[in-house]
């Protein structure tokens, strides 16, 4: 989450009335600094300026235009086997810009390579300094039910545990904060459009982040690691990325992972290098000790968690 996001536990009165000129938010903020995904003590620190590297990782297709294309499995290793529509297949299939290519801030600025991206993933982020890590994952979450027309399952807590459905949101329904209390009020005639769905999703960004998402998700054990889940550490700061795609080895079952973040300011998707392995990098081991360290941030096993179904 960034500093302009507003932990609702220090918000005393917010009047929302936005959405196509009609809306208007005022926002009183006492504690703005405290809900930002920034460095504590378990950001990992391991950054080292690559930009000038000429080695050409052995595992990267530079052709490859998505996920699936553009990342080569280690020897010995198949992609584990997914369903056609699913969310894993949506994760795997996700667009790549031209290999390459700089991560973009929200402001168009680069965000420069310092052994922590691999790949960047070819979607709009808006031009908000919104879209950052929990942002990031509840936003690939929701663009994966919009897609497939399942919007009563688009819904996320604001960090007050506030839940915002987005068939309430398509009803033309906006919400209401008044002291201690939030709720939904009719507003505007309902419409389902893509940018109903990006204003929705907007506020989710504003309104929730690592915290309120950290309690919404189910934790899992690490022997049972799939596509889509996610590894976080909720709080003020906190972090999270996600598995976007998994291989594994049939003969010894070793199972290895792709991760993709986004970070502080708000920035686009960004597929991860591995810190701790260049032989099979940007592919992670479930096999790993006590940390998961990634190039910006450390996680353990007892962090990894799903969305429940």
């Amino acid at each position: 989450m960034h500093p302009v996001k507003i932990c609702f536990i220090c918000v005393f009165s917010v009047l929302f009335l936005r959405e196509m000129k009609i809306l208007v938010i005022i926002i009183l903020i006492s504690c703005n600094f405290l809900c930002a995904c920034g460095q504590n003590d378990n950001y990992s620190g391991i950054v080292k300026d690559t930009t000038n590297s000429k080695q050409e990782n052995k595992f990267i297709n530079a052709q490859g235009s998505t996920v699936e294309k553009r990342f080569i499995t280690p020897p010995d290793y198949e992609r584990v086997n997914v369903i056609d529509n699913s969310y894993e297949k949506y994760l795997r299939q996700l667009p790549l810009k031209p290999h390459g290519s700089s991560v973009l801030f929200y402001n168009g600025k680069i965000k420069e390579n310092k052994n922590i991206y691999d790949a960047v993933v070819d979607l709009k982020i808006g031009d908000k300094d919104l879209h950052q890590c929990a942002d990031a994952i509840m936003r690939l979450r929701a663009e994966y039910l919009y897609g497939t027309s399942n919007y009563d399952k688009i819904h996320f807590k604001f960090t007050n545990g506030f839940r915002m459905d987005y068939s309430e949101w398509m009803k033309g329904k906006r919400i209401v904060v008044k002291r201690d209390k939030t709720y939904w009020k009719q507003m505007l005639s309902p419409s389902n459009t893509y940018n109903d769905f990006w204003n929705y999703m907007e506020i989710i960004f504003t309104y929730a982040g690592t915290y309120s998402l950290s309690n919404e998700l189910i934790p899992v054990n690490i022997d049972n690691l799939k596509i889509g889940d996610i590894f976080i550490q909720g709080g003020f700061p906190g972090h999270a990325v996600i598995v976007v795609d998994m291989a594994i080895n049939p003969k010894t079952n070793d199972k290895i992972f792709l991760l993709a973040q986004s970070y502080m300011p708000a920035q686009e998707i960004q597929i991860l290098k591995n810190p701790n392995d260049e032989n099979i990098s940007p592919w992670y081991s479930v096999n790993f000790d006590k940390d998961l360290i990634t190039p910006e941030w450390k996680f353990q096993k007892s962090d990894l968690t799903r969305f429940e179904e």
